[in-house]
């Protein structure tokens, strides 16, 4: 029999996952493989020689002493090593971040044809085209600003402070804030340092609650369990210990005596030397890297200046094509220039960076009221752009807690008495009370009428140790019998296991039984439960004193089966991302069978797993091609997902990466678009875009439908100007080879112009068909200089037809008529453009089957009628227009209407053909 449990716990031991390791009844994680590649080889060669060298060597080379440093030592190390800070994101300057707010294709543009205004004495274009540029400007900034301070607002801002040792010095500063406490034993003297003043050689002394203060090797230590969630993505806290237990590993991260900036003590005290400081640290090493990259422009970011260049180009063709037919068919080449200039700004969609800023912030505005701040006003567009969403594990689609999902028997039937089992050695036991611990002690609500706790006293209990990976109390009943409970990872139960209990009945360990416990327990396994045994034992009741050789001939009674369940809003947050067309990939560093089960649980297929060894063996062209087709990307460094955002960008997708640790913090920054939360590391709020009050994936669904809506609004403008501008140039051309006159003075292109942009400021706030926000939008160069080509000769046709009929029906030919035909075409090119952008907002019938908001339909309104009343009110004579005769008006409507009939037509066939995004 001991020979078949030897063999059936060989075959565990080489099946082991993440799931079968107990730390202090709960289980070790297999940590990242590949971790080292994301620890600069000094810093791991320092760590691995500090970890595995005798301490009293290791003080010596570090120039400290067992009673640590004393003041004026440690003032001399931090002159010459520096401050225990690492790199933040620093705020820009107030003045540079308006520069940056400034600094667009666009503004720069129009900064330059106003100085050619100014320079012409054309006051008039150069105040217009100016103000543009400076609401533009400070709209963006003002909301910028305020985002940053919302988020600069979330940090918590805290001097946190250590505890170190400090050797006497006769410095009465010194000696006034010190005071001696026992350490190890020791009668110490110690005193409060901030974090900042830290330095090599320091020695800390650490208990529950403290976050490490840099990368320490342990000097000692008792029972101490630190919480390295941030640091690696692991769930359940790891001991360290002040000695390495084995050969170093592969893994830096892995040194169980080294404890690393960043993390935290949950349980235990300890006492540890300060190895490296600030910069040079791990964390340290994270943070330089996200601070010293230059992040590569985003998808939004690219595409405006793709199309802004688009634009720019073809003004810049066609605005000397004007100057040159004018001044040679008027033979007046100043009156040709400042026309052309005129062009040129009507050309120029220079309402853009206002539009643009403007859409963003009324986004941000809105998503604020959702608990979102944005810190980067792009970042909305991006979300609405967004068709990949990576995102951690643990607290984003679980709870972060472990519940007890089954107490059952060997057969796989739920037990209350293996609950009762677990329950008592729960309660009883002194040492740390685990996550897995209070999980089962959650439950004690199930066992009321049992009322273990008055049914059983303590006798004595047997302290866990990683050696048996297992726990022990002995408890009495009533009836004076004394029974050992033992718990802990299965393996190290079967090892100390002779029978089962099955039902009343007690059996003989058989193989057969053998393989039905396995069985059992690799299906849980697979399913991703952590599983723990429960076996019992009965004692002499004269018995009170026991050790671990009584952990013997004991009689498997079931499991208790653990879970980090899935949030309730998970699924339907992932349910309406998928119908928006946003694909989910999980990024973790936690156990992938855990991760595959909650993915299940929450509707996320799982179409590929890929390990965190895998994607570190594959170079960045395998990685492409694996990314497209993995749905969980299990056990990552911090790198390993930084590399994966990467290799999902450079396939064309725009990419959201969520996450809050440490370790996240390279793929935020790598990413379109970084989200975080509130309770998230510094180092990663700074590397975010957006910040979450609420750690929760529906409010992305949010977000994603502003950006589509964001998207949606600013496309409109983009087409509708282009379209509009490309046809202009097209009658301006015409015309210009006609006429005798200038078809439009300069003044009238500038007023024509102005009252246009005004028609276009409710843009931001105009509605959007529910058929547009149903996929991911990107911006289209392309596609933009298509639709001008279909729609802008559109506007042409019926330009030409104006000229028609202010030729022929009102005989306006003449240089002495030309102020009727330049009145003529003013009302009809500003109605036709107004009106172009109730056609073009949507694909459907507008007016009819989608309606503008009401702001937009207001402004389009209101432009119209001024333009109106300008041409037949009493400023006529001052813009050198004249009233239009009342016939006119009814040639215009039948002009209007064959052109908004045309162009509803020219819709349907372009989106039969080309698709309406």
């Amino acid at each position: 029999m001991k020979l078949l449990r030897a063999h059936f716990v060989a075959r565990l031991q080489r099946r082991r996952t993440a799931r079968h390791f107990l730390r202090h009844f709960s289980f070790e994680l297999f940590r990242h493989a590949s971790v080292s590649k994301a620890v600069p080889p000094d810093l791991a060669h320092t760590l691995k020689t500090a970890a595995a060298e005798d301490p009293a060597a290791l003080l010596a080379r570090l120039h400290s002493h067992p009673d640590g440093l004393d003041i004026r030592q440690a003032a001399r190390v931090r002159r010459r090593c520096g401050d225990n800070l690492v790199a933040h994101e620093k705020p820009l300057p107030g003045w540079l971040h308006l520069w940056h707010c400034y600094i667009d294709p666009f503004n720069l543009l129009l900064t330059l044809l106003a100085a050619v205004s100014w320079s012409t004495g054309d006051l008039k274009a150069t105040t217009v085209i100016g103000c543009m540029v400076v609401l533009s400007t400070l709209i963006r900034f003002v909301q910028e600003r305020r985002s940053s301070q919302a988020a600069d607002a979330l940090k918590a801002l805290v001097g946190n402070k250590a505890t170190v040792l400090r050797r006497e010095t006769d410095d009465p500063a010194d000696s006034a804030q010190a005071r001696h406490v026992e350490v190890d034993g020791r009668n110490v003297r110690c005193v409060e340092v901030p974090l900042a003043e830290l330095v090599p050689g320091d020695i800390v002394v650490l208990s529950a609650g403290d976050m490490i203060p840099a990368d320490l090797r342990l000097l000692s230590a008792r029972d101490l369990f630190i919480g390295q969630a941030a640091m690696t993505g692991e769930a359940l806290p790891v001991e360290k210990f002040p000695a390495l237990r084995g050969a170093p590993p592969a893994s830096p991260l892995d040194l169980d005596s080294i404890a690393f900036m960043g993390t935290n003590v949950l349980s235990g005290s300890a006492t540890g030397v300060v190895i490296v400081t600030g910069a040079r640290s791990y964390f340290g090493t994270l943070a330089a890297r996200v601070s010293a990259e230059e992040r590569a422009p985003t998808a939004f970011q690219a595409g405006v200046n793709k199309v802004s260049w688009l634009l720019i180009r073809f003004m810049a063709v066609m605005t000397p094509i004007v100057f040159l037919i004018n001044g040679y068919t008027k033979g007046d080449w100043l009156e040709a220039f400042l026309f052309a200039m005129s062009v040129a700004i009507g050309l120029t969609p220079e309402m853009l960076p206002m539009v643009v800023t403007s859409t963003l912030a009324k986004g941000a505005v809105l998503l604020s009221r959702r608990k979102v701040v944005v810190k980067r006003l792009d970042a909305i567009q991006n979300f609405g752009a967004m068709d990949v969403l990576c995102t951690d594990k643990t607290g984003t689609l679980t709870q972060d807690r472990i519940v007890l999902q089954r107490h059952i028997d060997i057969d796989g039937q739920d037990s209350v008495k293996v609950l009762e089992y677990a329950w008592l050695n729960s309660h009883y036991q002194t040492g740390l009370k685990n996550l897995l611990d209070v999980a089962v002690l959650a439950r004690g609500d199930e066992l009321a009428a049992l009322d273990p706790a008055n049914a059983f006293r303590k006798v004595d209990e047997i302290p866990f140790d990683f050696q048996r990976r297992r726990m022990s109390v002995v408890v009495a009943g009533q009836d004076g019998r004394h029974l050992l409970i033992c718990k802990g990872a299965i393996e190290e139960i079967l090892a100390a296991c002779t029978q089962v209990r099955r039902g009343e009945a007690v059996e003989a360990l058989t193989p057969a039984l053998l393989a039905h416990i396995q069985s059992v327990t690799d299906a849980m396994n697979a399913d991703g439960l952590r599983v723990v045994g429960v076996a019992t034992r009965d004692l002499p009741p004269a018995q009170t004193a026991c050790g671990v050789a009584d952990e013997a001939g004991l009689t498997l009674a079931g499991y208790v089966a653990f879970l980090d369940p899935p949030k309730d809003s998970a699924a339907p947050a992932i349910e309406a991302l998928r119908a928006n067309g946003v694909t989910v990939k999980v990024l973790t560093g936690d156990n992938g069978l855990v991760t595959a089960r909650v993915c299940r649980e929450v509707g996320l297929e799982v179409a590929g797993l890929l390990q965190g060894a895998e994607v570190a063996r594959m170079d960045d062209e395998a990685l492409r091609r694996a990314v497209e087709s993995a749905t969980v990307f299990a056990k990552l460094s911090p790198l390993d997902k930084e590399r994966v955002v990467r290799a999902l960008r450079a396939n064309g997708h725009v990419v959201g990466f969520m996450g809050d640790g440490i370790n996240d913090a390279p793929a935020l920054h790598a990413a379109d678009i970084g989200i975080s939360v509130d309770t998230a590391v510094d180092i990663a709020k700074d590397a975010a875009d957006i910040i979450l009050l609420e750690k929760s994936l529906l409010v992305l669904g949010d977000g994603v439908r502003e950006g589509r809506k964001t998207f949606a609004n600013m496309l409109k403008y983009i087409r509708m100007t282009a379209s509009s501008n490309f046809g202009n140039v097209f009658s301006v051309l015409v015309a210009s080879v006609f006429l005798p006159f200038l078809p439009m003075l300069p003044m009238h292109l500038l007023l024509q112009n102005l009252l246009y942009d005004i028609s276009q400021t409710g843009i931001p706030f105009d509605n959007v068909d529910e058929e547009f926000l149903r996929e991911p939008q990107h911006w289209n160069a392309d596609g933009l200089g298509r639709f001008m080509v279909c729609f802008g000769p559109l506007s042409s046709i019926f330009d030409v037809a104006t000229f028609a009929l202010m030729a022929f029906v009102f005989h306006a030919t003449t240089p002495a008529t030309q102020t009727l035909f330049q009145s003529g075409w003013f009302v009809e090119g500003l109605l036709s453009q107004t009106l172009i952008v109730h056609m073009i907002r949507t694909r459907k019938l507008p007016f009819v089957e989608s309606r503008a908001s009401l702001p937009l339909t207001a402004m389009t309104a209101g432009a119209m009628l001024a333009g109106i009343a300008i041409v037949m009110g009493p400023l006529a004579h001052y813009f050198k227009l004249q009233a239009l005769p009342p016939a006119y008006f009814g040639w215009l409507a039948a002009i209007l209407l064959a052109y908004l009939g045309l162009t509803q037509a020219m819709k349907g066939w372009y989106a039969r053909r080309f698709g309406w995004r």
